[in-house]
C-alpha cells in the first residue's frame, strides 16, 4: 500500500486511490457530531453563495458554517463540535462550508474513493482503509501551515497504525496542546466554544463510523458508515 501525503485542499485533485481529506480542527470532527447526534446527510459546500442559495431553497435544512473561524451571518450553527454536541438532528440534512475543509472534499475530483479524516474516529477510518485494501492512500492536509500540526499528525497517526508500528497518541495529544494553532482555542479562544471544541476534536476514536464522500449527479454529500 502506498501513502500519498498532499498539502493543501488546494491540491486535493492530485489525490488518488483512497483519499481521507484530513480537518480535525474542526470540519470534520463536527461531521462527527452531526451524525452521531441524528443528521441524515451533509452536504458539504466550498463557496458560500451556494450555500446560502441551498439554505434561501431549502428552509428545513440545518446550516454550519464559518469563515476564519466564526460562525457565517443567518446559519444555525458554527463549525463546531461544542455547540451541537447536545443538538438534535435528528432526519436533518446539514449544509456546511469551512474555510478549508469544505473545500478539500470538494476538490478531490481524481479519487477513487474519500472519506474524512480526524480523531474521532480514526480507528474507524483505519478499519476502513485495512477492509479497502487500496493500492493507494492519499492523506489531503487541508492547513498545511505546519508540518507538526493536527492534519499532519492525523495522517502520521493513521498510516503508523496501518503499517502496524502505531504511535502514543497520548504523546501527539500532549504535542498538539502545546502547538500554535492551539492559541486561538486555548490561549486566545475565538469563541465560546473554541476550548471545549478543542478538546472534543482530541477525543480519540469517540465514534465508530467512517464519514464517506458520495457523489448523486452534480450534488456531493456525506454518509456516515458504521465500520
Amino acid at each position: 500500500m502506498k501513502i500519498k501525503t498532499i498539502s493543501s485542499y488546494q491540491n486535493a485533485d492530485k489525490a488518488e486511490g483512497l483519499a481521507v481529506v484530513v480537518d480535525v480542527l474542526r470540519a470534520f470532527t463536527t461531521c462527527c457530531f452531526a451524525f452521531e447526534n441524528g443528521a441524515k446527510t451533509i452536504i458539504p459546500v466550498s463557496d458560500t453563495d451556494t450555500a446560502y442559495k441551498l439554505i434561501e431553497d431549502n428552509p428545513d435544512f440545518v446550516s454550519i458554517g464559518e469563515r476564519n473561524g466564526l460562525k457565517l451571518p443567518g446559519f444555525t450553527y458554527n463549525n463546531s463540535p461544542a455547540e451541537i454536541e447536545n443538538v438534535d438532528l435528528k432526519d436533518k440534512t446539514v449544509i456546511l462550508t469551512t474555510s478549508v475543509g469544505t473545500q478539500g472534499i470538494v476538490n478531490a475530483t481524481n479519487a477513487d474513493m474519500v472519506i474524512t479524516g480526524a480523531f474521532v474516529n480514526a480507528q474507524a477510518a483505519i478499519n476502513f482503509i485495512r477492509q479497502q485494501k487500496p493500492e493507494v492512500v492519499s492523506f489531503i492536509i487541508t492547513d498545511c501551515r505546519y508540518k507538526d500540526n493536527e492534519d499532519y499528525m492525523y495522517a502520521r497517526f493513521v498510516e503508523s497504525h496501518i503499517k502496524g508500528k502505531p504511535l502514543n497518541f497520548k504523546y501527539i495529544k500532549k504535542h498538539l496542546i502545546h502547538h500554535p494553532t492551539a492559541q486561538g482555542f486555548l490561549g486566545n479562544p475565538m469563541t465560546e466554544y473554541s476550548r471545549k471544541d478543542f478538546y472534543l476534536s482530541l477525543d480519540l476514536n469517540r465514534f465508530n463510523f467512517v464519514v464517506v464522500v458520495k457523489k448523486r449527479k452534480n450534488l456531493i454529500f456525506l454518509e456516515k458508515l458504521i465500520v
